[in-house]
């Protein structure tokens, strides 16, 4: 299997390496280059450009920061003049893994389609941790068969979920940071109370678990609130923009999420202090700071 790779950061670095080690030849392209020559030891190849990673590949796949970015790099010309998107082959499949807007989605596998080249939107939920351990919840739009064929060569990486047409994938993961956005705001809220009213909030956390409040986000995330951990494993603005992207796709909808908004404004406060680089428990400390207004 022929994978070309597009974006080695936070987590397209681990997501290329397990592919690599689960034995596929993997070419990959990242801005930075010193990101892709750090995966030489694991079997990763660097690619000069994004066409040159993508050029011969039977599975493509975009791992980037949004969806300007995604459409810059597969429809504009790279550094060697060529379109990334026209250096797929017909009957490959090119797979954008970057959280993006659902109607960027659909227009992506508009344009590549046309060309024989099948779309796969299939963004992902599990953080730096999922990257790194292979147990991301990859959430699939396009065809069945498609998302069929693919399901093996993304296995490395986690649980792949066919969800329905182009678009799916990214619907389903605007739905799914309304629910991590708002557990964390509540995790935090409820540590902020432990904290205050005189017990060990690491203590308490651990009561949790096992229980009715418990889940992957109090697990991980929870724990960096409590040691005040905040080194990004996913980065807060990368939260705040896919919710920002989720209250314009429901209003789009006329669908208010009213809890929502607050969990957004708390968010945008964390950007507005310039700390959108860190952890996304990072929100905790605005959940702090509003509780002693």
């Amino acid at each position: 299997m022929k994978i070309g790779f597009v974006g080695t950061g936070i987590m397209g670095g681990h997501m290329a390496r397990r592919l690599a080690a689960a034995g596929a030849s993997v070419r990959a392209w990242n801005r930075s280059a010193a990101k892709v020559e750090a995966l030489a030891a694991h079997g990763v190849t660097r690619a000069a450009t994004p066409s040159a990673a993508l050029d011969g590949s039977d599975v493509a796949i975009v791992m980037l920061s949004n969806g300007p970015v995604c459409d810059a790099v597969l429809f504009g010309a790279d550094d060697s003049g060529r379109v990334p998107a026209e250096a797929l082959a017909p009957d490959s499949t090119l797979v954008v893994m970057s959280s993006i807007p659902v109607e960027t989605a659909r227009a992506q596998a508009a344009r590549v389609s046309g060309r024989g080249v099948r779309y796969i939107d299939a963004p992902v939920s599990g953080g730096e941790p999922g990257a790194r351990d292979g147990t991301l919840a990859i959430m699939a739009g396009g065809t069945a068969d498609a998302v069929r064929d693919v399901a093996k060569a993304l296995a490395p990486l986690g649980r792949v979920t066919h969800l329905g047409p182009a678009g799916s994938g990214q619907l389903a993961k605007l739905a799914n940071q309304i629910i991590v956005g708002g557990t964390l705001v509540a995790i935090a809220e409820a540590l902020e109370l432990v904290r205050r009213g005189g017990a060990d909030p690491a203590a308490v956390r651990e009561a949790w678990m096992g229980g009715f409040a418990d889940s992957k986000v109090l697990r991980v995330l929870g724990e960096r609130m409590v040691s005040g951990d905040f080194a990004p494993g996913s980065p807060a603005a990368y939260q705040l923009k896919d919710m920002r992207a989720a209250e314009v796709f429901a209003r789009s909808l006329g669908v208010r999420l009213e809890v929502f908004e607050s969990v957004i404004a708390l968010f945008q406060a964390v950007a507005d202090r310039g700390e959108g680089d860190r952890d996304v428990s990072i929100v905790a400390r605005e959940v702090s700071r509003r509780a002693t207004a």
